[in-house]
């Protein structure tokens, strides 16, 4: 029996190729059926026109990695087109190449402030945090504050004595973080990153050389986690870790309370931080917003 993701293959690669104006490419001739011929193809692609056709044809064998990303740039795919070509020829995306984003569109930053009262941040695969709402800034720390380089969720965990203190169990924290990092770093190809960033804290914190060396790995996902607020006292929080779509290196994390207190808490503690920094005073969101919210008892 046939394999059928070797007839979407070949049928995939025709319908992109025919979508292609010839004359863009410098192509001329009349022709008979719309897009670019299959030794066009194969020429810009620099492989053979016999292995090409046999290939949407579904019986040229399989092609490496190199020969199908040339295709695909032959054929000036998007990063979705090319993601779906190497799903119908391997079955799995193609090798990511890092690089490391350096901001967020303004609609996802309008996401996060919509969020009035659940502390939201945007990170990267190596978990620098990159956009951030007000609550996130009074409930976590205000990363405006903080240089550029210094925005990483693991410099501060390991590196940030209020921050630590601030976690109710920071040895569960801190082992789950460097796990979870870890998976997330390496789904990205972020391989050079990790190794320059855990170098560096594995010389300033001797718990996280440790917590690095067991090679443990776990995925993000969804938990709880418990803040202590002086003088509010512990926040128990519900987090969720959203994919952003388009962007492997990217997730959105969303802090909900638990319950009416700690709703009640994390009121106070931004009500309290806009009172000590005007910065982080109710923005629009927050003001569109607030009327919404029942008072606290």
């Amino acid at each position: 029996m046939a394999n059928p993701s070797v007839h979407l293959l070949g049928t995939y690669l025709k319908d992109c190729r025919a979508r292609l104006d010839p004359a863009s490419f410098g192509f001329s001739g009349r022709r008979r059926t719309p897009g670019l011929r299959r030794e066009e193809v194969a020429q810009r692609a620099n492989i053979s026109a016999t292995w090409y056709t046999w290939l949407e044809q579904g019986r040229g064998g399989a092609p490496s990695a190199q020969v199908l990303d040339r295709i695909a740039d032959s054929l000036l795919m998007t990063a979705p087109e090319r993601e779906h070509l190497f799903m119908l020829a391997f079955g799995h995306l193609p090798e990511v190449v890092y690089s490391a984003p350096d901001e967020v569109t303004p609609r996802l930053q309008r996401v996060l402030d919509t969020l009035a009262f659940s502390p939201a941040f945007i990170k990267t695969a190596t978990w620098d945090v990159l956009a951030w709402n007000t609550a996130a800034a009074a409930v976590f720390t205000d990363y405006s504050l903080l240089p550029v380089g210094q925005r990483n969720i693991l410099r501060l965990m390991f590196c940030n004595p209020r921050a630590q203190a601030r976690q109710a169990d920071w040895n569960a924290v801190a082992r789950f973080i460097v796990a979870a990092f870890r998976a997330d770093a390496t789904r990205a190809g972020a391989a050079s990153e990790v190794s320059q960033l855990a170098e560096e804290l594995c010389t300033l914190s001797p718990e996280f050389a440790a917590l690095w060396r067991d090679n443990d790995v776990r995925l993000q996902g969804e938990g709880t986690k418990r803040l202590r607020h002086d003088p509010h006292g512990v926040i128990e929080l519900e987090y969720s870790n959203f994919a952003v779509d388009g962007r492997l290196d990217l997730s959105m994390i969303v802090y909900s309370p638990v319950t009416a207190a700690d709703a009640d808490r994390v009121r106070a503690v931004i009500e309290d931080a806009a009172r000590l920094k005007p910065a982080l005073s109710v923005g629009p969101a927050l003001a569109g917003e607030a009327s919404a919210i029942p008072p606290r008892n």
